[in-house]
């Protein structure tokens, strides 16, 4: 039953972190961000939250920092929306499953490409 109460909390944070990133944060250095995923620890006190980014290695490294300055803001606004005794400690990780998927479809292409020519 716990289980299934930190799937949903992680789903209604997922939720709301990616509002608050796109509608509130007013920081240029922040891109195009995708939020994944977030992972809830089972007493609520830590978050991982998963993000793809668009963009150049640069461009990403900055969006990190970017939102690394502003998580106590993102915290305090994620406090407001959700009802909780506790909100949890964010943390911002790198997504790569993305870009991995379209590798791996830019390179089955290419193999079927290959097959056609035979």
């Amino acid at each position: 039953m716990a289980k299934v109460r930190v799937g949903r909390v992680g789903e209604q944070i997922k939720k709301e972190i990616s509002h608050i990133i796109q509608s509130e944060l007013k920081d240029p250095r922040i891109g195009f961000i995708t939020v994944t995923g977030v992972d809830v620890t089972n007493d609520f006190s830590q978050a991982k939250i998963y993000m793809s980014v668009l963009g150049n290695d640069e461009q990403k490294e900055e969006t990190l920092k970017a939102l690394s300055r502003s998580t106590g803001f993102i915290r305090s606004e994620l406090g407001k929306r959700i009802r909780l005794r506790k909100v949890p400690e964010l943390f911002f990780k790198f997504d790569a499953s993305i870009e991995y998927g379209s590798r791996i479809e830019q390179l089955l292409n290419q193999i079927n490409a290959g097959n056609a020519n035979l």
